[in-house]
This record gives C-alpha cells, structure tokens and sequence, in this order.
C-alpha cells in the first residue's frame, strides 16, 4: 500500500463520517514557542484549549511535521525521522472516548477492500493510563481485545498536556507487533523495537493546574466540553503496510537513498555503517525539501540553522560514503520525484528549492576545504607537540567557528594517527546547551500565556476597520495589567487593550504596526504596539498617558496619518521593488521575507549572487518609472484558489485562510496575496531609494529602500554633500570624480614616496646598529631600542637586515620599539647562533613577558609584545640573560 493511499483512505474514512478536511498548515509553525509544527496537533491547539472557539465540531488532518530533538537518532531506529507526516482526527465537544476507540478500531481493522488498512486484530495492543477504567472496558466491547493485550502505564507515557495549566488528560496507544524475529515477548510494556506504536488517541477529560512536571501536576475538574485528539504516524504504517523494515524503506523516502547508494557505489545492506548513513542522507534531503517548499532557508539562526543542520549532515554521510563532490542536483530531483504526488508545491517551487539547496552545498564544500587545511594546521601542532590527541577546543572551534561536524574531525584525526579529547568537546558542547535553553527559556518568559486571551476571543473576532478609516469608535471588551486581567488601567500603566473594532494595523505580512491613540471620556493611550496574540484577535500595547479606562468604556481608535501615509508607501513601494526585480534578474527571484514602515523597506530574494550596479540602477529606475505612471492600486477579497488561478503571487512560506485579499498594482504586472495597507495609486509613494543591497546567508539576497520623503531627504543629503565637495575642490558636480580621482592618484603618489622614504631611512640605520654588536657566550648580540615606528613590519625588516649585515657569524638580534603605542620587540638568529642553542622563540617569549604580555615563534625568528613601553630596555636585558649574559 503506497503512502498516498494510507494517506487518502485517512482523509476519506473521517470525511465520511462527518469530519472537515483541513489542509495541512505550514512547517513553520504560528506558535511562538515553537520554532516547528512538532505534532499533528499543533495548529489545532487554539481550539482544543478553548483560547479559539473551534470552527468545526470534528476535524481530520494529515500534518506535515518536523523534530529534530533526537536527531542523532536518524537512520539508527526503524521510525525516528526528522521529517514526518501525522494524521489525525479532532473532536471539539462532540464524540468523545467511545468514538475515538470505535473508529480507529475500523479503520484499522478493515479490509483494505473496503477502504481500511486490513491490520489482523491478533497483531494489535493497546496500552492505557493506568487507572482509564473506562477506556479499557471500551476496548474490551469494541475490539473484543484480551485483558493480555491491553497494558496499563502510568504518567510518563500514558497522560498528555502541554506542559502548562489547561486541558489534558488519559490517552490510549494502539501497537503492531511485528513477530518473534523483532524481538522479545510482553508486549508494549517491553518497550522493544518489535512492538510499533502506530496511533496516540488522546481523551481530554481534566483541567489542570500547579504542573511540575510530565507527571507532577494538579487535576481541578472535569472539563465541560471534552475533546478528542489523535495521531497516526503515517511513516510508521508505511512501512508495515509496505512490508519494509523500517520508514527508510518506504516509497517516498527510499528513492533517495537508492541514489545516494548509486552514486557512491555502495551497496544497501552490505554494511551497517554504510546503511546508516544512506538511510540519514535519505532522511534529511527528505526534510530539507519539504522545510524549503514552506520558505525557510538556510542560515545560523533559528529554523534556518536547523535547515542547514540537515543539509550539512547530508553532505558529510556522503563524504564518509566516498563521494566528495556535488551531489544535491541528484538526491533532490529523487527526493522531489518521491514527494510531489503528495504535495504538489515541491514540484512547483523546486527551481527555489533546487537554488537554495545547490548554493548551500557549493558554500559548505569550501567550508570543508577551508576547515580541512585548519584542521591539518592542527594536526601538524600536535604531533610536533609530541601529544597524540586533539585538544577538544580545536574540534570545538572547527564545529561551531566552520561549522565542520565532529564525525568528520574524528575521522580525519584517525586517518592522521591522533585521537580526538572528546570529552573535552563535549563538555563545550553541553556548556554551549545549556546557554542556548537558558536563552531560550528567558525568551519564552516574556511571552503572555495564551489563555489570557480565551475570553476575549470568544465574544468573537476584532473587526479592523483601518482599510476606510483612520478612526473608529468602538468598546473596551477587556483589559491586560501585567499579563492578568484587569478592570481598569490608571495613568502611568502600561496594559493591553482589546477593542471589539479598531482602525490601527497589528503587525503582521512583514508591515510594522500602526502608531496613533486610543481616546475616550476621561482618558487617553498611547498606543506602544500592536499585535494579534491568537488568531482573529487584535491587541494594543498602550501607555495610560491621562485618566483611567475601563471595561465597557465607549474608546475610539486614532490612527498617526503621516505615519500610516509612510507605511502605506513602503508596503505598495515593497510589491513594486518586487515585481521590477523579477522583471529584471528573472521570476525564479523569489521574495522569502520583508519589512516595511514608514519611509523604509527591505525585500529578502532568493539569489546566489550580488547586484551589478547597473543592474541595481535598472532595479530602481522600473521602481520610480512605475511610481511615475501613477498605475491604479486594487485591493479584492476572493478565495483563495481563484486569487491564483488570477496569477496573484502567494509568497513563498506565508500562510493564507481560505478567503485572500489581492492587491494588483497596475494589474496584472504586480498582483500578489496581501493584507497590508496600501496607497490608492502609485503616484503616491512618491519615490523609491534603493539604499543597499547585501548578502543575509547562502542563495539569499536583500534590498533596503527609502521611500516617499525619506528616500527625498537622502537625495537632499547627498546633493548638499556633493554641492561642499564641488565648493571645496573648486570644480563642477560632472567633473568631481575625475577630480576626487586625481586627488586618490596624488595621495597614493606621494604615500609611495613617503614610503620609499621611510625605508631608506631603516635601511641607514643598519650598520650603525650592527656596528653594537657585542660578545655575549658564544654570539653576538645586537640588543637595542629603535624608538617609535610605524608598524610590525618595519621592525621585522630592520632586524632581518641587521642579522644580514652582520653576516655568516654566529649572531642575535634583538630590536624593540614602540608601534601603535604598545611595546614590541622582534628576535632573529643566524643560523651559526642556533647551532650554538640560541632560540628566538624563548628568547621572544622571556622580552614579553617582561613587557607585560606574550610571544614567541620559529627559532629563526620570533616576536613577543605587551602592554608597558617603559618596560623595554629591561626587555632586552632579558633577552641579554636568555644568552648567559
């Protein structure tokens, strides 16, 4: 059975008995503590803890999901990945336990004839909460199960909730047992690779308070509206159903791993090792598309680190299978090819996809040269050392410096006869954990507990108003006091304000919030944000600035017109910068992010290289010509698949409700999927000043723009700047840069000279300084302060030249001078001195460490420096007793 179809015979069996069909939402999940959707229920959560009233009274899903918690259990397991797919079946208040059990029952116990899966019922165990009383004596009617096939476990497996105070309760886990050949009897208590756990049925029944713990937690009461919660992993009967060993196997992952084992000529299951590392490969090309199909590229933070994780990993299981080269083009087109029947998207974005995949594997491969030639540097230093081990901070710099996976140092550390201090790396590791959850737990603090919000949210969604008005009078329907809430905010308060309509835009689809106020009888808010906390609500920061406001209170909305007329302009000025790059460098320029406010915008772009400047220039001007043709702006609200079956652009990686608004600018040249605020024609953003275009990570590009009277005030500066240069330098503004020109040529003239002079000055003070050479042992030493000099360099030089005035004789020189206002002093050694044990290394090291600091070099040659200047005649007297002198 193919995984489309368990997929399909899911959606089909819930559909017919009363459950909407919802789409899977995005990986990257609306949740702010989540950087991923982890969990089919995930974009459910709203609904299940009463926060959003539910839409539906059932649902069914097929959630795309991605956990990369036990990574490094990837390709060890049958069923750890990744990238998974779980589908699922949500009961908002109406069936409840004996429905769950009932259905999943079926489905799973049907012939396949008849749309099930066709499970033997002797093959299947459930596990309970232990004291579910009435979940087993449901099972035992249903399913007609043995006591010997229904297992009780406690908390730690067997009883679900968030983590935090709200809905939670007992759940049910149905088990395959695969036979003897898998491993030892007793069931799913065992915890034994031979019983796969394939559904999580989970009975929301109890409220629960003062949580601790997984198991450490307070039940109040039941709950009202009880809810229904399941989950199937799809992968896990995938592999059953295809009678495979393991979700590596399955039909839409194993093509990948076919490829990686073509192209580096290793055979699948000849060798575990090797098995392992097709079957990671296999694995992460898999989620790495589908992570990219939903917007996120590769970078050094947050999802797009985790993305880069993948990809990196990738390429070093192929380099450990043999193959260094390039070998993304291949295992993503398998990959794509696996997964397109499924989710059409990767195939019509996969020129992105391929993009972004391909740049980070070209980047990523110089990284391995470059860490190569580091990690061979280190290796030289060691054995020179006399030491056979790595130290543990050099791995660790090689891994989180060059991002070099520690695998791969292990390996070529071996390779080179060393071992690695691994526990030296993996105590930085751990140390560099424990900061990054600290960070993280601090920045989860800040957030305001959700369900604060329920209430407000269900007296229904706040209307926005700000597409007509500039202001709106409305009602206070609730306040928030230090994230509690609260009946009144008196003046000096900082609260949050829910209004049943307002004018001011929350921040969302990349446009800052709106500033204004908030006035009423006796009070008035400074509005410091805005926001929409959960889904179809809307909530202001405000500053009580005068009086006190209350629940209830009659309060109107007053929108900031110059500032809203900016962000207006920056978010039109966006969708036009938009549409005239792809005009320009071509439509596979893909926007992957932006941010606009009044007077400024910033389009991130998928693209593998810089701007030319003309091309930057031809960007601009098709900006400002569009401005100038004063095109219509319009704004629709349609469904969604007729907004593109129009051409509307859905960016890539944003989310969109069934009902979308289209904004066309000049029809159909700039037509795209937008909620923001917009002008009504062109003209009025005014002017467009592309200000910068950088690179923010592999295949990624960014453009930041001035708009409307910022962009005028930096043509304004920049005409002042240029009119006191053309006034300075007495020339006209079309003739400044030949004459700013001329200047540079000038000054690099007479640097030149400066130089030459400055060296024939060193190169005179040679023999007056060799001419102090006295006997010291065995050589001769030249010890002396040369005073302030220019660099480094020049002290190198004078010594060099030095100990080659003086010859074949056995001679030290040892110069000191003042550079930059620190003290430095150069060693040199003939190579008659080292002969007789003279080494400028320690003799370096002995001067700085007088000087208040630390040196050393090659025995030829070496420098040492500190802080103290006044130290250096006892420097060189140093340097003097390193000698016996």
């Amino acid at each position: 059975m193919q995984t489309a179809d368990i997929r399909q015979r899911w959606l089909d069996f819930f559909a017919d008995r009363g459950h909407t069909v919802v789409p899977s939402a995005s990986l990257v999940s609306d949740d702010p503590t989540l950087l991923f959707t982890v969990a089919g229920m995930v974009p459910f959560v709203p609904y299940l803890t009463g926060i959003v009233p539910a839409p539906y009274p059932r649902a069914t899903s097929v959630q795309k999901c991605i956990r990369t918690n036990d990574i490094e259990e990837v390709g060890k397991t049958p069923r750890h990945g990744t990238f998974f797919q779980m589908n699922g079946n949500f009961s908002f208040g109406d069936y409840f336990k004996e429905g769950a059990i009932s259905m999943a029952w079926e489905l799973l116990t049907s012939a396949e004839s008849a749309g099930g899966y066709g499970f033997a019922p002797e093959d299947l165990w459930v596990t309970v909460y232990e004291d579910d009383d009435e979940a087993i004596e449901i099972w035992k009617r249903v399913a007609g199960l043995p006591d010997e096939r229904i297992q009780r476990l406690g908390k730690e497996t067997n009883y679900w909730h968030t983590g935090q105070p709200g809905p939670a309760g007992p759940c049910s886990e149905i088990f395959f047992d695969r036979g003897p050949a898998y491993g030892i009897d007793g069931g799913p208590a065992t915890d034994d690779d031979r019983y796969v756990e394939i559904w999580n049925l989970v009975f929301m029944q109890y409220l629960i308070t003062d949580v601790k713990s997984k198991t450490d937690f307070t039940v109040v009461k039941e709950l009202p509206k009880k809810n229904i919660d399941t989950g199937m992993g799809l992968e896990r009967v995938a592999f059953l159903k295809q009678g495979v060993d393991n979700m590596y196997e399955i039909d839409q992952v194993r093509p990948v791993l076919d490829r990686a084992a073509e192209i580096s000529g290793r055979r699948y299951g000849a060798d575990h090792e090797d098995d392992v590392r097709m079957r990671v490969i296999a694995d992460h090309v898999r989620s790495a598309l589908m992570l990219m199909s939903d917007g996120v590229s590769p970078s050094n933070e947050g999802r797009g680190y985790i993305l880069r994780r993948l990809l990196r990993r990738s390429i070093r299981a192929m380099r450990l299978l043999g193959v260094e080269g390039p070998t993304f083009r291949e295992l993503f087109a398998a990959s794509r090819d696996a997964m397109k029947a499924a989710y059409p998207e990767v195939a019509r974005d996969y020129a992105h996809i391929e993009q972004l995949a391909l740049g980070e594997e070209e980047t990523f491969l110089r990284t391995l040269s470059a860490g190569t030639s580091i990690l061979d540097l280190a290796v030289a230093k060691t054995k020179d050392a006399g030491r056979e081990e790595l130290a543990g901070d050099t791995a660790f710099l090689l891994h989180d410096t060059y991002g070099f996976p520690i695998e791969l140092t292990l390996e070529m550390a071996e390779e080179a006869g060393l071992a690695v201090d691994r526990t030296a790396f993996d105590e930085l590791m751990t140390a560099q954990r424990t900061r990054a959850k600290a960070d993280a737990k601090s920045k989860k603090k800040v957030l305001a507990d959700l369900s604060v919000y329920a209430d407000f949210r269900a007296k229904g969604e706040t209307v926005f108003t700000g597409y007509t008005e500039l202001a709106t009078e409305s009602s206070v329907l609730g306040l928030l006091v230090d994230g509690r809430p609260a009946q009144r905010a008196v003046a000096g308060q900082t609260a949050e304000v829910i209004l049943a309509e307002t004018a001011l835009y929350a921040e969302s689809g990349g446009q800052a919030p709106d500033q204004g106020r908030i006035v009423g009888d006796g009070f008035e808010l400074e509005v410091l944000d805005v926001q929409k906390p959960v889904k179809g609500l809307i909530s202001h920061t405000v500053k009580v600035t005068s009086g006190e406001v209350g629940v209830g209170e009659r309060a109107t909305s007053l929108v900031d017109e110059d500032y809203r007329r900016g962000a207006t302009q920056a978010h039109s000025g966006t969708h036009i910068v938009h549409a005239a790059l792809r005009q320009v460098v071509g439509p596979n320029a893909h926007q992957s992010g932006s941010f606009n406010k009044a007077g400024y915008l910033r389009l991130d772009y998928g693209w593998n290289s810089a701007l030319s400047a003309e091309t930057r220039s031809e960007l601009e001007e098709i900006s400002n010509s569009a401005v100038r043709d004063n095109l219509q702006v319009v704004t629709r609200e349609m469904p969604l698949d007729e907004a593109k079956s129009l051409g509307a652009m859905a960016l890539f990686g944003e989310k969109y409700g069934d009902v979308v608004r289209v904004v066309d600018i000049g029809g159909p040249w700039s037509r795209e999927l937008c909620a923001g605020t917009h002008v009504s024609t062109s003209a009025e953003i005014g002017m467009i000043n592309i200000v910068g275009e950088s690179s923010v990570g592999a295949s990624n590009r960014r453009v930041e723009s001035l708009v409307g009277l910022e962009a005028f005030r930096r043509f304004a500066a920049e005409r002042a700047l240029v009119n006191e240069l053309t006034s300075s330098l007495k020339t006209r503004p079309e003739q400044l840069v030949d004459r700013v020109g001329e200047l540079v040529a000038n000054l690099k003239s007479a640097e030149k000279k400066i130089q030459a002079f400055e060296a024939k000055a060193l190169n005179d003070r040679v023999p007056a300084l060799a001419a102090k050479a006295g006997r010291v042992g065995e050589v001769l030493l030249v010890a002396e302060s040369v005073g302030q000099l220019g660099s480094g360099d020049e002290l190198r030089s004078l010594a060099l030249s030095v100990r080659g005035q003086l010859g074949d004789a056995a001679s030290v020189v040892a110069l000191a001078g003042e550079v930059g206002g620190k003290p430095l002093a150069i060693v040199a050694t003939s190579p008659a001195a080292r002969d007789h044990g003279a080494n400028a290394g320690a003799l370096a090291k002995s001067a700085a460490g007088v000087l208040g600091g630390g040196g050393g070099g090659k025995p030829d040659l070496a420098q040492g420096g500190g802080t103290d200047v006044a130290a250096i005649p006892a420097a060189l007297e140093a340097v003097r007793r390193g000698l016996g002198g």
